[in-house]
């Protein structure tokens, strides 16, 4: 209980929290560029004939 209380009350608790949100976020972000690019396909830039 007094891990919950320091993370939800204190400076360090909360920096921490965010710090965990923006991890996930940019995970989250990454994963759905990367699969856009995928799903787009080769282009035809950088492709000799």
């Amino acid at each position: 209980m007094k891990l919950l209380n320091d993370l939800f009350t204190t400076d360090y608790g909360l920096m921490s929290i965010a710090g965990i949100a923006l991890m996930v976020v940019a995970s989250v972000a990454f994963v759905y560029v990367l699969k856009g690019k995928i799903d787009a396909g080769p282009t035809d830039a950088g492709q000799k004939k």
